[in-house]
């Protein structure tokens, strides 16, 4: 039981909108306490992260260890919001003139980042995200953690507290899969693929091909990823852009197509999301987004898109 917090305070001149980034549909770790209802709270990588924006740039950081992955904690922040992308260069000057309008709308969404996380924890929570609701997937990834996840206890004055972290590919890589489908919904079929998927990134098979992520085209690291069953294009797109930091990827769902038609009135959007549709809404959207930025791009659009036009509150 941990009773002694690290208090530092990160500043950045990049805009940052702590809630709107951490609730926005790229991650489904982060949440908020009644005990410390000021704080956004997770764990990664058996450390416990408190955050509390304090005022634009401005983020308190309270944690149970100085260094996450041999970095001390701003730095490792700094690298984990990618806080050294400007956000300005992320829609071009054509974009804002050609589409005045919906650069009228995403504006105000600037402080969305992308979060560089955890591949391992990516690529679980975004098999579990296939075909329902943020608030569900929330409830399987907690109920995962809480079965197969380490036990971190934290004393503080205001109670004790009880986490826990996401679990290790080898915890999940010896998951009974008719226990595992208990916090999948009852879906045994995922639950079996995502134990496959883990004894793959355990035995370093997957680990090692991934290792290059960086380097590799798009093409190669969607290939690598879609291998496994239960991970197709689109989560293989999210797990590269929000596990690897691939801002040149571009998932599309049900909302991206939306406002693929909408907004930017590409009629193939209107169409069936196969996999040569998928495909070729991904290159019209390039065209409009550029390609260094797209996936960056594309998701503060669909945070813009479900908040201010679907009006939707769970995130």
């Amino acid at each position: 039981m941990s009773n002694k917090l690290f208090k530092i305070i990160l500043k950045t001149n990049n805009r940052l909108n702590l809630k709107q980034t951490l609730f926005s549909g790229q991650s489904f770790t982060w949440n908020k306490i009644d005990l410390l209802s000021e704080y956004h709270i997770t764990i990664i990588n058996s450390t416990i992260i408190l955050l509390r924006e304090i005022e634009p740039g401005i983020i308190e950081t309270l944690s149970s260890s100085k260094k996450i992955n041999g970095l001390p904690i701003n730095q490792f922040l700094f690298n984990y919001f990618s806080l050294e992308i400007d956000d300005i260069k992320v829609f071009s000057s054509r974009f804002k003139n050609e589409f005045s309008e919906v650069w009228r709308r995403v504006e105000p969404y600037h402080g969305v980042r992308i979060m560089r996380q955890d591949p391992f924890e990516i690529m679980v929570t975004f098999m579990c995200a296939q075909g329902i609701g943020m608030h569900l997937i929330r409830r399987q990834v907690s109920m995962i953690a809480e079965r197969y996840g380490q036990k971190i206890g934290l004393e503080m004055p205001e109670g004790k507290m009880i986490f826990h972290s996401f679990p290790t590919p080898s915890a999940l890589a010896s998951a009974n899969p008719d226990e595992l489908a208990l916090c999948t919904n009852n879906n045994r079929i995922r639950a079996a693929n995502i134990i496959a998927m883990a004894r793959s990134f355990e035995s370093g098979k997957l680990a090692l091909a991934l290792v290059g992520s960086g380097e590799c085209d798009l093409e190669t690291l969607r290939e690598t990823l879609y291998a496994h069953s239960g991970i197709g294009l689109k989560i293989a797109d999210c797990i590269a852009l929000f596990g690897f930091g691939r801002f040149d990827a571009f998932p599309i769902d049900t909302h991206v197509k939306q406002y693929l038609w909408e907004w930017f009135g590409i009629e193939a959007a209107r169409k069936s999301l196969t996999e040569k549709n998928y495909r070729y809404l991904q290159e019209e959207a390039r065209k409009i987004l550029g390609n260094e930025y797209a996936g960056y791009a594309g998701h503060m659009l669909f945070h813009c898109w479900r908040k201010e036009v679907k009006k939707m509150k769970a995130f």
